[in-house]
Parts: structure tokens; sequence; C-alpha cells
């Protein structure tokens, strides 16, 4: 699978799959968060994804700039 990746030299938006290896959850439980609006998602060709700068804030890593919210 192909995609574009950030300034950041990571990908710009990963899968609910990818989201889930990530965050070290199931798959359900990202795909519930994104239909209550809990997680940020966008719909690109038919696929649910979610920013790569989202995951970046859940995770918490440096040098990530934002409001601090989760989403």
């Amino acid at each position: 699978m192909s995609t574009s990746m950030s300034k950041n030299r990571r990908p710009a938006y990963y899968t609910v799959r990818e989201t889930a290896w990530i965050l070290g959850i199931e798959q359900s439980r990202v795909s519930r968060a994104i239909r209550l609006g809990e997680l940020r998602a966008v719909a690109r060709n038919g696929r649910v994804l979610v920013s790569g700068n989202v995951l970046a804030r859940l995770l918490g890593e440096p040098g990530d700039s934002g409001s601090g919210g989760a989403q």
C-alpha cells in the first residue's frame, strides 16, 4: 500500500486497521470512537482514514503542535 508522507516522514493518514495497531486496541474500538465523534477521521476514496497528526496528539509525541486535545 502506498500512502503519502507528511513533512515529518510519517504517513499523512492511517487506515482503521493501522490506527488500531498503533494504539494497541481492537479495530472495533477505533471504528466506534470515529462513529461517536471521539476520534476525527476523513473519508477518502471510500476508505475511512485517521490523520497522522491526530494520532501523534493522542500518543503525545514531542514536537507536535496543537491545542493539546485528542481531537
